[in-house]
């Protein structure tokens, strides 16, 4: 300890010649301690510390001589330093020998005190100097060893580069972290550091080369890294410069945290509110598709009220058997059985028939619509509005279709509708957009649908693509005003590439209304693609995406027949085809004077 008095120990075999030195000693903080003999004082040499040695050259058994000798040749007391007290007369000889065993000074009796306590306050200066570099060498050993100890722990790779664009230091940690061992790091140029790729090493380089001459600066940079095993890795670099000072360079230190699970689940996020955002935006546009087919057949607010609702109430249900299988499938027998028991009807008048088979999320919904359709209609009209009708329904899957069949019996007679209601258009059209087979016999003794749809990866045949539709007749109405030619949509085939049949539908109906023609509905991009080779459209409007296929190629096809088109979609512009998403866009859901707005503004476009 710093407050502990120095030692000096003083060896004479005269009891009178120590007594004299402790009165003349006059330092103060230093203690001093006698012995008798050179064994003694060896003795104490080697339980004790001294910051200097009296030694009285002429004693018995061992004189000052002999006892330096032995001093200078054992480890702990070699540094103690010895200055020679004797009464002989000056011999060169003895000075001589006295230096050589590693004196530094020869001082004869009588000692001038004056001068014995000057000699003696350099050497006692001397190890007080001693004492505290040895003190701030074991703190900083010590705070040195905790900076190695934090950064061998430390979560985060921890490394140095020097002023040469080497590596300088290289923490346990960085090994644990990256891979590569210490030995084989340490000195390294950063130009063979083998944790950098090859593209974005010349970048880093030139980043730390910045650091080291722009003094005393702290950055986050953001570069990729190259663990031992070869895996590529996205990095944050956590940069502290010191300027050099005297003999040391400049050097960085650097803490590397790995974000590659940040930067994935950032982009899962990412994806997932895009798609959530499609998602949700497409059910409003299929919610609103059902109000607006539902108010164009309702023949009262009542009737469109009740409706209304069934409908939504059947897209609930589905929806529900949906999110318990995590959107991945819904099990038809319990579409069938949430939508079919409708009412109180005895288990003895329906009958099913079919192995259990899973549907895709976009499937289910139209399955879960259509067979609320014909339930409603079959309590309304069919087989379950008396008590003795029975309803059938059955359905396989081989390798590459769904064979499903509903057949009434038993219920009032079955004639034709006159008109095609929001049920018939959903199965004919909605369905048929899918490359399904759609037929529905109108047999006196009971209605029956069947229906073949292609099931797999599978696209559907060319012959089962919808042709192009005529537009409509326009009612018997005053003709409208002229309009100039390029605001014009009349005649113009449109292309609508959309995979969930009511937007579709709706949309075709205001592509009629505008006076064009429209075409599709495609619902992949190879049907896209086929229909605008075949029908050759002047416009379209493409969804953002296809049932998770993403609409790019489709719009590659239109843009190199300079063809306009515009997205229909629930994402926002940063999930449109790269090059493309400076098209117009109109968002979902949407209303119909917009639809009539985008087509007269692409046909504009077309005429130009």
């Amino acid at each position: 300890m710093l407050t502990e008095p120095l030692k000096i120990l003083a060896v004479d075999d005269i009891p009178d010649n120590l007594a004299a030195l402790e009165a003349a000693l006059d330092q103060p903080g230093v203690e001093l301690v006698t012995v008798a003999s050179g064994f003694e004082a060896l003795e104490m040499l080697l339980r004790e510390d001294f910051a200097l040695a009296l030694l009285d050259v002429q004693m018995p058994e061992m004189d000052g001589f002999e006892l330096a000798e032995l001093m200078r040749g054992t480890e702990r007391t070699r540094g103690v330093p010895i200055i020679f007290l004797t009464a002989v007369a000056t011999d060169e000889r003895r000075k001589f020998r006295g230096y050589e065993t590693g004196a530094v000074d020869y001082l004869l009796k009588p000692l001038d005190i004056t001068e014995l306590n000057s000699k003696i306050a350099v050497f006692v200066e001397l190890a007080r100097q001693r004492r505290e570099i040895a003190r701030q060498r074991d703190e900083l050993g010590l705070a040195l060893g905790r900076v190695r100890a934090h950064g061998d722990n430390s979560p985060l790779a921890v490394l140095e580069i020097d002023a040469g664009l080497r590596i300088a230091s290289w923490y346990r940690s960085a090994e644990r972290e990256i891979g590569f061992t210490a030995e084989n790091m340490l000195g390294l140029g950063l130009k063979d550091a083998p944790f950098l790729a090859e593209t974005g090493r010349a970048d880093f380089i030139a980043a730390m080369r910045a650091l080291l001459e722009g003094g005393d600066r702290r950055e986050r940079q953001e570069h990729r890294f190259i663990r031992a095993d070869g895996e590529v890795r996205e990095g944050e670099w956590y940069c502290s410069s010191l300027a050099g000072t005297g003999f040391r360079g400049a050097s960085v230190m650097i803490e590397l945290l790995d974000v590659t699970a940040r930067h994935r689940a950032e982009e899962t996020q990412r994806l997932l509110i895009g798609e959530l955002n499609h998602r949700v935006k497409n059910t409003l546009a299929t919610v609103q598709a059902i109000a607006s087919q539902g108010l164009r057949h309702a023949a009262s607010p009542d009737a469109f009220q009740t409706t209304f609702s069934g409908r939504l109430q059947a897209l609930s249900r589905a929806h529900s058997l949906l999110s318990a299988a995590t959107w991945e499938a819904a099990s038809l027998r319990d579409l069938i059985a949430g939508q079919v028991a409708i009412g109180t009807v005895s288990e003895d008048r329906l009958h099913l028939s079919g192995a259990d088979i899973d549907l895709p999320p976009e499937l289910a919904l139209r399955f879960a619509l259509i067979l609320h359709e014909l339930t409603t209609n079959a309590h309304k009209y069919g087989a379950l509005s008396n008590e003795t009708g029975t309803v059938t329904i059955q359905w396989q899957r081989d390798e590459h279709r769904l064979e499903f069949t509903w057949r009434e019996r038993g219920g009032p007679p079955v004639t034709a509708p006159e008109r095609r209601g929001f049920g018939s258009t959903l199965m004919e059209e909605g369905m048929a957009a899918d490359g399904a087979r759609v037929v529905a016999d109108y047999a006196v003794d009971g209605l029956i649908w069947s229906l073949s749809l292609p099931m797999g990866d599978s696209a559907p045949p060319a012959e089962h693509r919808k042709e192009p539709r005529a537009a409509m007749t326009p009612p018997t109405s005053p003709e409208p005003a002229a309009v100039p030619a390029a605001t014009t949509a009349g005649g113009l085939k449109v292309l609508v590439v959309e995979d969930e049949p009511l937007v579709a539908m709706e949309l075709f109906m205001e592509i009629e209304d505008s006076g064009a023609i429209p075409v599709g509905p495609a619902t992949t991009c190879e049907q896209a693609i086929a229909l605008i080779r075949e029908a050759a459209p002047d416009l379209a409007l493409l969804d953002g995406n296809l049932n998770g296929e993403r609409i790019d190629p489709v719009a590659d096809e239109l843009a190199a027949r300079e063809t306009p088109f515009a997205f229909v979609s629930g994402y926002d512009r940063s999930h449109l085809p790269a090059g493309h998403n400076t098209r117009p866009m109109l968002g979902k859901p949407f209303l119909g004077t917009e639809v009539n707005a985008m087509v007269l503004q692409l046909a504009a476009e077309a005429a130009q």
